[in-house]
């Protein structure tokens, strides 16, 4: 009885979660005149909304500079976040715990603290209207450095001192030694810059203005809310549905990953 009882309130949690998102893609295969009735299928299908919304805005541009935006970011992220957590994991040097400490410390402060500042230092480097101002400023992160330095606090030392001994330098150790021993913590980070840069759109519309350079969701905002899709709710959704798409494929391809990795991120001192 204890087990079914589990299962039965899972289910209803699980259900609480994903209605809205089987709610959303109905509502945006459904006619403008069939949202009223908050159904799971869509009512009188079509997909007009989504040939209005490809139709109204350059959205195949926008998921290009997007695409392009989130790879290189989350590439940067990942190479400089494992260099900075294998220092701070497995390094000696004067001032490690203090400037651990300020990683985390800057943790807690959350982005709109630092938006002033960064968008003076973007105009400052004429940045504004380009790619460096959308990439730059997420390079390096401080979540990605304390799960990497975690991760590696994990393994033996033996692994790099017989890696030493072979001739290994530091680089070679990070990336071809420690780096495929901690794959699932690679995906984590992978997954949570990639939704994090890819739903990122208040600081696209600071620094960005220049239509052919804007990313999806700053595009879609806009979209929704200056008077493109013109009121259109159906319409809006469907926008909607085209920005979550990429994040909902990466996830159900990783979810494996993440999951292990979630479940087995423990902090040591």
């Amino acid at each position: 009885m204890n087990k079914v009882l589990t299962y039965v309130l899972l289910a209803l949690a699980a259900a609480s979660f994903l209605y809205p998102f089987v709610w959303m893609i109905s509502a945006s295969l459904s006619s403008e005149a069939g949202l009223g009735d908050l159904r799971l299928l869509p009512v009188e299908p079509t997909l007009a909304n989504y040939r209005t919304v490809l139709e109204r805005i350059p959205l195949g541009r926008a998921f290009l500079n997007s695409v392009f935006v989130v790879t290189v970011t989350t590439t940067l992220v990942l190479i400089l976040g494992a260099m900075v957590g294998y220092a701070l994991a497995r390094l000696e040097f004067r001032g490690k715990q203090l400037l651990f400490f300020a990683i985390i410390f800057t943790m807690t402060l959350p982005f709109q603290i630092t938006l002033i500042p960064n968008y003076i230092t973007m105009v400052r480097l004429g940045w504004v209207d380009t790619y460096l101002a959308l990439i730059v400023p997420f390079v390096m992160n401080s979540f990605a450095i304390l799960l990497f330095r975690q991760a590696f606090m994990g393994l033996p030392q033996a692994l790099i001192d017989a890696a030493r001994m072979d001739g290994a330098g530091e680089l070679r150790i990070i990336f071809q030694i420690l780096v495929p021993n901690i794959l699932p913590t690679v995906v984590t980070i992978t997954i949570l810059t990639f939704m994090g840069i890819w739903n990122d759109a208040l600081w696209p519309l600071i620094v960005v203005r220049d239509e052919s350079t804007m990313t999806m969701p700053q595009l879609v905002t806009l979209f929704s809310v200056g008077g493109r899709a013109d009121s259109q709710l159906a319409v809006k959704i469907a926008a909607a549905v085209m920005l979550a798409v990429p994040v909902i494929i990466l996830y159900l391809f990783f979810q494996k990953h993440f999951i292990r990795s979630m479940a087995s991120s423990g902090l040591k001192d």
